[in-house]
């Protein structure tokens, strides 16, 4: 179950099918799709979040192998502004993406928070590990300011090419320290009652 999370500035919806529209408006730019994987279809084709949505990311959140949420600001609650996910296994356990027009304000770390306090909290994942391609900048600031560390490199297939690529780590431990450290005021998590706690071990 993914839950709705809550941060200073952001709501994080669990995503929906209703969200293919937005998501269809605001994804297929350049400056958005271009250092995420290969698997991302470029040019992107008309129905292409409906397709994404309806056929691979509500299924892997209702087999609890990811979790995916909108961004939407609170100021403007009903306009998506991004999106943000969690995965189960490998060095890829968390994506997102943000509209350009929304950069350089914050959001995407206060959100990269959030979801990374529901990893370690609630989920109970020992690590996290994200891969990043090495000319992209605002995304490896991200990992830096959110006490990440680089423990492995490698070249990798981005829709703009092959590029150099950092996995990114940290553990539970380490995530606790950084928070404890007061570098983020903690996420609001809105779980539903019954939700367990479940603990993973890789």
């Amino acid at each position: 179950m993914t839950p709705p999370l809550e941060t200073t500035r952001l709501f994080l919806r669990p995503l929906q099918l209703e969200d293919a529209e937005q998501t269809q408006r605001l994804f297929p730019q350049w400056e958005v799709v271009r250092y995420l994987a290969r698997v991302v279809p470029w040019p992107y084709p008309a129905g292409g979040a409906l397709t994404y949505i309806r056929d691979i990311a509500l299924p892997k959140m209702a087999r609890g192998e990811s979790w995916t949420w909108t961004l939407r600001r609170k100021s403007s609650p009903a306009n998506l502004i991004g999106h943000i996910a969690l995965m189960k296994g490998g060095d890829n356990n968390r994506g997102f993406w943000i509209a350009p027009e929304h950069w350089g304000q914050g959001l995407m770390t206060e959100a990269v928070v959030a979801v990374t306090d529901f990893w370690f909290d609630t989920l109970a994942f020992p690590v996290l590990r994200v891969p990043k391609a090495v000319p992209n900048i605002g995304s490896r600031r991200i990992s830096e300011k959110t006490g990440m560390r680089v423990v492995a490199s490698d070249d990798r297939e981005y829709v703009s090419g092959r590029f150099a690529t950092e996995v990114w780590e940290i553990t539970a431990e380490e995530w606790r320290a950084f928070r404890f450290r007061g570098e983020r005021t903690p996420a609001r998590i809105s779980i539903p009652p019954g939700l367990p706690r479940r603990p993973h071990k890789e």
